[in-house]
């Protein structure tokens, strides 16, 4: 089975390991959000792409699910001291994930390139793209005014009420490399359990997929298209996710995830706890334990996902 999954953030990088030990390489393809990119000291940074990479290199923090595992913060420390902002915390090791990346932008290299070399350096077997090698930048509209995606979620910890998104620099990107022929091999594609809001809808707006109207067919057949749930009985498992349905005046729950992507999914898999909503979703549903607490979660949330793929097509 040729799988695309399109992920961002912490649940993301967790659903995109659990496919990557059941699949071969070959036959897996992580679309990475980057709209919540930027630059932080002169350094380009890509927060989404880059948990997703250490997860899959075996090198991501194993408490937080971000940054790497047995990071120093000597340099942060220093920043602090010195009176720079240290609202973004940056460990000694991922700086040098982002000043070899800047460094190689500046000198002319594509995001997708500079992505697949760092891959090779991490035995990552999956390829892993980013959605654009263009910026795009996501901008919560808030009460107290329009905030850079960063600034909403570190800086300002969420707490912001949310009232829209939009993302900057859409119309000036496509794509990156790689990303439409993927998808037009694709057996299956899988929306991981990430925010719908700030990571999947970034990669579904550059794409094109906006309605169903808008939706492209892949070749001569739409493969079948799988969500995750990100929530579990109305909560979050990290992020924001359900505070954003509640101020946009949504119910949080996995009704609000179907209606979300209810022109795209042929499928959707929710969380056992939410079985008795569940009987409201009018599309095939799987219910299962969706917490990922550890590596064995993981790998058979995958299997299942797959054996769920293969009953609808």
């Amino acid at each position: 089975m040729k799988l695309v999954a399109l992920a961002g953030g912490v649940g993301g990088a967790k659903m995109a390991y659990g496919f990557a030990q059941t699949l071969p390489p070959h036959q897996l393809t992580i679309i990475v959000n980057t709209g919540d990119d930027f630059e932080h000291f002169g350094l380009y940074i890509c927060p989404d792409l880059d948990t997703v990479c250490y997860t899959l290199a075996g090198l991501a923090n194993p408490i937080t699910g971000w940054g790497r595992a047995n990071e120093t913060w000597q340099a942060m420390q220093n920043i602090k001291r010195l009176g720079g902002p240290d609202w973004f915390k940056l460990g000694d090791q991922d700086l040098g994930t982002h000043l070899e990346r800047t460094r190689r932008l500046k000198q002319g290299d594509r995001l997708s390139e500079i992505t697949r070399d760092f891959c090779r350096a991490w035995g990552i077997g999956p390829t892993v793209l980013p959605m654009s090698d263009q910026p795009v930048r996501t901008i919560v509209e808030t009460d107290q005014g329009d905030l850079p995606f960063q600034e909403y979620f570190v800086q300002r910890r969420c707490e912001p009420r949310v009232r829209g998104f939009r993302f900057e620099g859409l119309d000036q990107a496509s794509p990156a490399p790689g990303t439409q022929e993927a998808l037009e091999a694709a057996d299956a594609i899988v929306i991981c359990p990430s925010n719908p809001w700030v990571s999947i809808d970034p990669i579904l707006h550059l794409f094109g997929w906006r309605s169903r109207e808008e939706t492209p067919w892949f070749g001569p057949r739409r493969p079948p298209i799988v969500a995750v749930s990100p929530l579990i009985a109305g909560q979050a498992v990290k992020g924001p996710a359900a505070k954003m349905f509640a101020e946009l005046g949504i119910e949080p729950s996995v009704l609000a995830i179907v209606d979300h992507y209810r022109w795209l999914l042929n499928g959707i898999v929710v969380d056992s706890s939410d079985s008795e909503i569940a009987k409201q979703i009018k599309i095939p549903t799987l219910l299962t334990d969706i917490l990922m607490q550890s590596a064995a979660d993981r790998i058979r949330l995958a299997r299942e996902i797959m054996e769920f793929i293969e009953s609808l097509s």
